[in-house]
């Protein structure tokens, strides 16, 4: 092998190095562009999820105002409690 097919050789490899990091240097970009995306949609759903928490919370805080208005309505129907003390 020459001295020029040697070099020649080493230049080929260099430019496939080189196009190998380019290649590598995209997916990186592509992998961070993806990343960023499900690191959105994450935020998102974390958000999503602490509204429907809360709603659920208040929906429960009502539903128990309203039993315990319910039973303060049926307190008032019933009659007044007879006193303990039998007349004689």
């Amino acid at each position: 092998m020459t001295f020029l097919g040697v070099i020649l050789g080493y230049a080929k490899r260099l430019a496939a190095s080189v196009e190998l990091a380019d290649q590598h240097s995209a997916d990186l970009q592509e992998l961070r562009e993806q990343m960023a995306d499900v690191t959105k949609r994450m935020e998102q759903l974390h958000a999503e999820l602490a509204q429907v928490r809360l709603e659920s919370r208040l929906e429960r805080e009502k539903l128990v105002l309203q039993l315990e208005n319910a039973l303060l309505r049926f307190e008032k129907r019933l009659p007044a409690p007879k006193s303990g003390r039998d007349p004689k």
